[in-house]
């Protein structure tokens, strides 16, 4: 990788230990604990809470907070049933195209240690014409670790739960890995943080790593409920619009260098929005903007509804090949949400309305 390499403006190291962990939702244990170690290498305070998530300050402990959040958990799978053949049976632990398992391999977080093992499908070769022109559905799927009923069940209990199992990786200027959805944005999240030591700020800055936001955003709802801030930022991940079959009619214009993607909606700060455009404008940092009527689909949507109700933005990085073993996103794109948010949060004034 030469100097000028764009993937050279953020903290590879960092970002690709916490893409190396299994953490699946509700076992986010693993990320956490890199995602903590990181911060605790600069943050005025860090805690965690009993649901999983984890978090990282800056600024005076009294003043109002500012919450920025990006979920830790990644799809996966949980064991339902082992069979009399010692093949595992999954259901979905967030939301899977079966398509993208069949072949791969699996990491599976058996508690005598990891599990590496195939998903397991038949050959073309025994299928009937009729098998052939199916999708492939997660009940004809199953895991292969090469071990007899009684191994099987003798290590890995019902509820067990498993990853896909592939580094990452770089291709050309771009990042590649599983769980970048949305490893990425809680990466991101504490990185503004970290470009916002030293300032002056007028606000408590609480980064936090969530958990379970792909069955539901729950650990956004209890991390807002316990930080009560005045004003917040989900970071996620949006799709990469020139990526074949992605209509920009329905997704805006979001290609690969564009910047930050800011979200548009009727959840969504119109104060924020504002101010994150007018301070990328001033800081000259790329972005694009997505219309979203309704919901967000991130945490963000917790969030806004938590107690009294907290004005929010969505931030997001451009993402090809979403829920799959091969995410792809640019290093210019990640280091301008980060941008994008430490600048936002320097020009808060102490006493700022958030009233649209």
């Amino acid at each position: 990788m030469t100097t000028d390499s764009p993937i050279s403006a953020i903290n590879q190291e960092f970002l690709f230990r916490l893409l190396a962990q299994a953490a699946p939702s509700g076992f986010e244990r693993r990320a956490a604990d890199v995602w903590l170690h990181e911060a605790r290498t600069f943050a005025d305070r860090t805690h965690e809470d009993h649901y999983g998530n984890v978090y990282a300050e800056l600024g005076p402990e009294g003043a109002p907070a500012i919450i920025l959040t990006g979920h830790l958990d990644e799809i996966g799978l949980m064991v339902s049933h082992i069979g009399d053949k010692g093949f595992l049976h999954v259901l979905p632990l967030g939301g899977w195209d079966p398509q993208v398992l069949v072949g791969q391999r699996v990491r599976v977080l058996a508690p005598g240690g990891d599990l590496i093992g195939v998903i397991g499908k038949k050959a073309i070769h025994v299928m009937d014409d009729e098998d052939r022109k199916k999708a492939s559905r997660l009940e004809d799927l199953w895991i292969d670790l090469d071990l007899t009923a009684d191994e099987a069940r003798a290590q890995i209990p019902v509820g067990t739960v498993a990853v896909i199992e592939q580094p990452t990786v770089t291709v050309g200027q771009k990042i590649v890995s599983r769980a970048l959805d949305n490893r990425v944005g809680s990466f991101v999240v504490l990185e503004a943080l970290r470009a916002l030591k030293g300032q002056d700020l007028k606000h408590r800055v609480v980064a936090v790593g969530t958990s379970q936001e792909e069955i539901g955003s729950y650990g956004s709802k209890t991390a807002t409920y316990r930080v009560k801030p005045v004003a917040g930022v989900a970071v996620d991940v949006t799709h990469e619009t020139e990526q074949p079959g992605v209509k920009p009619e329905k997704y805006g214009v979001v290609p690969f260098g564009s910047g930050a993607n800011l979200t548009v909606g009727a959840m969504v700060s119109p104060v924020i929005l504002r101010q994150m455009k007018e301070a990328a404008d001033q800081d000259g940092i790329p972005y694009s903007v997505t219309a979203s009527p309704r919901l967000t689909f991130t945490d963000a949507d917790t969030m806004i509804l938590s107690g009294a109700g907290v004005p929010s933005a969505v931030v997001s990085i451009p993402n090809r090949y979403m829920h799959s073993p091969n995410e792809m996103v640019d290093a210019r794109d990640v280091k301008a949400c980060i941008d994008i948010i430490a600048a936002w949060v320097r020009r808060l004034e102490a006493e700022g309305s958030f009233l649209r």
